[in-house]
């Protein structure tokens, strides 16, 4: 696979917008998505009423998209924090020192 390069606040805003679906997608309840359920109503003799709610995603879509999205993020993520320790900002010192209290 082909690499391509991308500016770090393109890669920050990537590694949210992942962060955010993997967010969505592990806060899926999987009994509200995945269970199926039955009634079956005797209307009269020999006649029954049955009424089932289907799921619309099998658990594997769903867990599927999940651990994609997890891994984009995983890999992302590493690439971010190499960055993180290779890259040097130039910036006042004042940026990494203690607070000074002002002198009045």
């Amino acid at each position: 696979m082909s690499k391509i390069k991308i500016k770090l606040a393109e890669a920050l805003l990537r590694r949210k917008e992942l962060q955010q679906k993997v967010l969505v997608l592990s806060s899926f309840k999987r009994e509200a998505f995945f269970e199926i359920r039955v009634n079956r109503i005797k209307v009269s003799d020999g006649i029954d009423e049955v009424t089932a709610n289907v799921p619309k995603l099998t658990a594997s879509q769903l867990t599927h998209e999940f651990d994609w999205h997890a891994r984009q993020l995983r890999m992302l993520d590493a690439q971010i924090q190499q960055a993180n320790w290779t890259c040097e900002l130039e910036i006042d010192p004042s940026v990494v020192g203690d607070y000074v209290t002002p002198k009045e």
